[in-house]
């Protein structure tokens, strides 16, 4: 079993942006002396309170530069929004910088202020996703990369820096919906999955979904590889868990409710789901959390959870995502994070 961190880097009214830049590098470097496998970085772009972090490539850089083995990822990049040389581009220097510690997190986002944001249609997002990925490892393994597809025509064109790692960084897909989950399992990827997503019991058939689409393509030269995101959180106490975090792991489902709100202002059927998205997460509750998405408790308990959660999905990775919402004092995530190193890991480690 391997261990990662998620941030997403939330900015309440009163906090500031330097402050919460600032402590999540402290974080991460914490979490490199524990022995945390790698640091999940997502691209978020244009709504504060969700999140101030839309180049995690440049933060990604500025942490490797703080730190000696923690591998660094995307969680994810958001391959429509960008032009797929520049993403290969930015992501090999970042591969070069860091000494080869990249983990390339991919995927086609669903945040409709995104789209719009960058004028790029919602409806085209697999579409331009799958050729960006085709490009990018084009890139990234020949001399010359040529392509001629529906949203990118490339001329022969040489994209330098190749990547340190080769052939490139692993490349992981985000896949919470069923038909990514099939796309990954079947092209071999891996893939990421995220618990509020996907919750239980839910959660073991979508990982399931992967896996037996992994099995039918017959990759018998690689291994089906899932990483699990949770919100997780381990204190002295269970009673002491939910004043810690419900404040903000409620304030992280108010703020999706209210971006989905924000997305609205575009009324084209490619956005009827949103009414559907503000609707679920404006209601989820404290028990609906702790029961079918958190891990939360005392190390005992948390250790019962994870082997529990693995008894049925079967994940290789536990992405840890200590503060959803961001309002948790950073001391107090730090302290989290001890305990989950400390008596957690070693438990499941084995697993």
């Amino acid at each position: 079993m391997k261990f990662g961190l998620f941030y997403q880097l939330p900015c309440a009214p009163t906090q500031d942006e330097v402050t919460r830049y600032h402590e999540t590098i402290e974080q991460i470097v914490y979490a490199d002396e524990l022995g945390f496998d790698v640091a999940w970085l997502a691209e978020l772009h244009f709504n504060r309170p969700f999140s101030i972090m839309p180049a995690p490539l440049i933060l990604a850089t500025a942490i490797a530069q703080h730190t000696k083995r923690i591998r660094l990822g995307t969680a994810v990049s958001l391959l429509p929004l960008q032009h797929p040389l520049r993403a290969a581009e930015d992501a090999a220097t970042v591969d070069i910088l860091s000494q080869g510690r990249l983990e390339f997190g991919i995927g086609r986002g669903t945040i409709a202020v995104h789209f719009q944001g960058f004028a790029v249609s919602r409806d085209q997002s697999r579409e331009r996703f799958e050729e960006a990925l085709a490009i990018i490892e084009q890139a990234w393994t020949q001399d010359t990369c040529a392509f001629e597809g529906k949203h990118f025509r490339i001329p022969p064109t040489a994209v330098a820096p190749k990547p340190l790692q080769k052939p490139h960084p692993p490349l992981r897909i985000a896949a919470n919906s069923p038909e990514t989950a099939a796309f990954a399992g079947e092209r071999g990827y891996a893939v990421l999955i995220a618990s509020p997503i996907n919750p239980f019991p839910k959660l073991p058939n979508h990982v399931e979904g992967y896996r037996q689409a992994f099995r039918a393509a017959g990759h018998h030269n690689k291994k089906s590889d899932a990483a699990i995101l949770f919100p997780l959180y381990v204190e002295e106490t269970d009673s002491q868990v939910r004043g810690t975090v419900e404040p903000s792991i409620m304030h992280y489902f108010r703020t999706v409710s209210q971006q989905a709100q924000l997305g609205q202002r575009d009324q084209s059927a490619s956005y009827a789901y949103l009414r559907e998205v503000r609707q679920r997460m404006g209601s989820v509750t404290w028990e609906e959390i702790d029961q079918t998405m958190g891990v939360y408790g005392t190390p005992e308990t948390c250790v019962r959870k994870l082997q529990e959660a693995h008894s049925q999905c079967g994940m290789e990775q536990v992405v840890c995502w200590f503060n959803p919402g961001g309002l948790i004092p950073h001391r107090q995530v730090l302290a989290s994070m001890k305990r989950f190193a400390a008596e957690v890991m070693p438990a499941v480690r084995g697993l």
